[in-house]
């Protein structure tokens, strides 16, 4: 098997997972479940293989020519350097020990199936933001995070609380992504191009080519990563996200959703200037103190958690 196949594989198991669950195995828990399990500790294997056969290197893309409008151009591809790669191993093998734990704590829930097809497509959605070499591609993937998230909050719907924490996370999630494709349009209007190679080397080679909108358009794109990663004063979804099933409280917590946006600032850092980088650091160190003085107040474990996260990120 060709390497280059190894990344693509990661990326599509879980979306198989889930179509496969969706359409053929809704009945049968157990097979629902094992196909789920599977799908991504194969891909946590797989990704230890890729990275064992193919250390840390240079970045390197993959892809195919995805969509033409005249001279512009997007493609679906795969980045991979150093810090894609690394975010691959942590997603997939967070996320299979997330999955394995859930056949035993969701065990009898008569939504087995469903509940797994949901967290394969989440997992899916992850490695998409992680593997993403373009703003167009990340920005789908971090639009299916937000409908897979709130799928598994809401995932008990019959239950008031748990249903509204889903709308919640939901809407919230929204008003961030408003600004976050602001911010993508007005890079495309500035550089012509949404690939974050071309975009680096445009900014390398001419740090003023987005002119005077430099700092609005690092702002813009922080917004998404303020509704991801719970940042005031978007940060009022994360504690209520704790109505859905533990292990999805486990998969938002722990190192996958809501270090997407602090991932996504890693990953368009050569977009950010002084100016951005201030305002940001000033929201973070904000968010670090009210979250940890709430969480100083709470008596439910969760919430503390919740909180504790929001300090941290």
């Amino acid at each position: 098997m060709k390497l280059q196949v190894l990344p693509w594989l990661i990326l599509f198991l879980p979306l198989a997972a889930a179509g496969l669950i969706t359409l053929f195995t809704l009945r049968n828990q157990k097979l629902s479940a094992g196909l789920s399990i599977g799908a991504v500790v194969a891909g946590f294997v797989l990704s230890v293989l890729f990275l064992a056969v193919n250390p840390l290197s240079p970045a390197r893309e993959l892809g195919l020519n995805w969509l033409s409008i005249g001279e512009f151009q997007v493609e679906f591809g795969l980045r991979l350097d150093p810090l894609s790669l690394l975010m691959m191993l942590v997603v997939t093998g967070v996320a299979g020990v997330i999955h394995i734990y859930s056949w035993g704590y969701m065990r009898g829930d008569g939504g087995l199936s469903r509940y797994f097809a949901c967290l394969s497509l989440f997992t899916f959605s992850m490695l998409g933001i992680v593997l993403a070499n373009n703003f167009l591609q990340l920005f789908i993937f971090w639009e299916l995070v937000g409908v897979s998230s709130y799928l598994l909050i809401g995932f008990w719907y019959e239950k008031p609380a748990a249903a509204d924490a889903g709308k919640k996370a939901f809407i919230t999630n929204r008003l961030g992504d408003f600004g976050f494709i602001l911010g993508i349009l007005t890079v495309w209007a500035a550089l012509g191009s949404l690939n974050f190679g071309v975009l680096a080397e445009k900014l390398g080679a001419n740090p003023q080519a987005l002119g005077t909108a430099t700092t609005l358009a690092g702002l813009l794109i922080f917004c998404g990563a303020m509704g991801k990663s719970a940042q005031f004063p978007l940060h009022v979804w994360l504690p209520d996200a704790m109505e859905g099933p533990t292990p999805v409280s486990a998969l938002i917590h722990a190192a996958t959703m809501v270090a997407a946006g602090v991932y996504m600032l890693c990953r368009v850092f050569f977009l950010l200037n002084a100016d951005a980088l201030e305002v940001i650091a000033w929201i973070g160190g904000f968010t670090a103190l009210i979250s940890a003085l709430m969480a100083i107040q709470q008596n439910d474990i969760k919430r503390i958690l919740a909180y504790s996260t929001l300090s941290q990120l």
